[in-house]
C-alpha cells in the first residue's frame, strides 16, 4: 500500500521541502515535488521524483499542477503544504504590498491548494494534510510580525480544517520547527535591514538583524534533514499527533512564552532577536 500512496509537496527545491521529497522517494511513495524553480530537482528526479511547476501565489498553476497529477497517477494520499518564506520589518515600516504577499504565500496560496485537493480525498474517504507551521505560529519574535500572523492564521486555519474534515477520513497535522540551518533567516535579516534604513527604528533594528545573521551563521540550528524527518513520521504513521513541536529552541520557547508573564518574555525576546 504505501508503495501506490502518491505525495504532492510545495517548496520542494531547497530546504526542509527538498529533503523531505527525497526521503519519501527513497522509501517506495510516489513523489511530486512542486516549485517555481524545477531545475532545481533534478537531483531529486534521479531517485524517483516527479518534478512540477507550481507557483504558490498563481491560481493558474495551482489548477494545472493538480489536474496533473490526477490524469497521471488517479489520486493524491498526502498533501504537504511546505512552500513558504519569511520577511522582518517593523509593522510601521513594512509595506502592506509585502505584507499581502506573505499572506499569500503562507496561507491563501496553501488554501487554494487544499480547497482542490480535499474533493479526491474526500472521494477516497482517506488522505492527510501536513501543513509546515512554525513556532512562530505559537510565539512572536522581535520585528517579525507579519510573518507570525501568516504562521498564527495557518494555526487556526489548521484547526478548523482538521475538525471539517475527519468525517470524510481525513487528517490534519502540523509540522513547528524551530530555528533551522538554512539560508531563511538570511534573508529574513536582509529585508529587516532593507526596511530600516532611514527610519526611526534603524537603531534597534539593524542590531536585531546581527543577531539573527549570527545566529543562522552559527552551528546551533537544527539541520533541515530533522525536520524531514519528522515530517515522514507524520507521513508514515497510522496515528499522529496533531502538532510536532521539533528543532532548535521550540519546545523551549514556546514553553517559555506559555508560563511567563508577557512582558518578561518580551524582554528575553528583545534580547534573542
Amino acid at each position: 500500500m504505501v508503495a501506490q500512496k502518491v505525495v504532492l509537496i510545495t517548496g520542494a527545491s531547497s530546504g526542509i521541502g527538498y529533503q523531505t521529497a527525497k526521503k519519501l522517494a527513497t522509501q517506495q511513495f510516489k513523489v511530486y515535488g512542486a516549485a517555481r524553480r524545477v531545475d532545481r530537482l533534478a537531483s531529486l528526479v534521479q531517485l524517483g521524483v516527479s518534478p512540477i511547476y507550481m507557483d504558490i501565489t498563481d491560481d493558474e498553476t495551482i489548477t494545472k499542477a493538480v489536474a496533473h497529477i490526477i490524469e497521471a497517477s488517479g489520486r493524491i494520499d498526502v498533501l504537504i503544504n511546505n512552500a513558504g518564506y519569511g520577511s522582518y520589518g517593523a509593522i510601521e515600516n513594512v509595506p502592506i504590498s509585502e505584507a499581502k504577499k506573505q499572506f499569500d504565500t503562507n496561507l491563501f496560496g496553501l488554501a487554494k491548494l487544499t480547497q482542490l485537493v480535499l474533493p479526491y480525498m474526500r472521494a477516497q474517504q482517506s488522505g492527510r494534510i501536513i501543513n509546515v507551521s512554525s513556532m512562530a505560529g505559537r510565539m512572536t519574535t522581535y520585528m517579525g510580525a507579519w510573518y507570525h500572523a501568516t504562521k498564527y492564521a495557518l494555526e487556526g486555519f489548521s484547526d478548523a480544517l482538521r475538525m471539517e474534515v475527519k468525517p470524510f477520513g481525513i487528517d490534519v497535522v502540523l509540522i513547528e520547527p524551530g530555528g533551522i540551518k538554512t539560508n531563511w533567516g538570511i534573508i529574513a535579516a536582509d529585508n529587516l535591514k532593507k526596511t530600516s534604513q532611514g527610519t526611526p527604528y534603524q537603531e534597534h533594528a539593524l542590531a536585531a538583524s546581527e543577531r539573527m545573521r549570527q545566529l543562522y551563521s552559527s552551528d546551533k540550528l537544527t539541520a533541515p534533514e530533522v525536520i524531514a524527518d519528522t515530517i515522514v513520521k507524520s507521513v508514515i504513521n497510522k496515528r499522529t499527533k496533531t502538532r510536532y513541536l521539533v528543532g532548535y529552541g521550540a519546545k523551549a520557547l514556546v514553553a517559555l512564552h506559555t508560563i511567563l508573564p508577557t512582558r518578561a518574555f518580551d524582554k528575553i525576546i528583545q534580547k534573542l532577536v
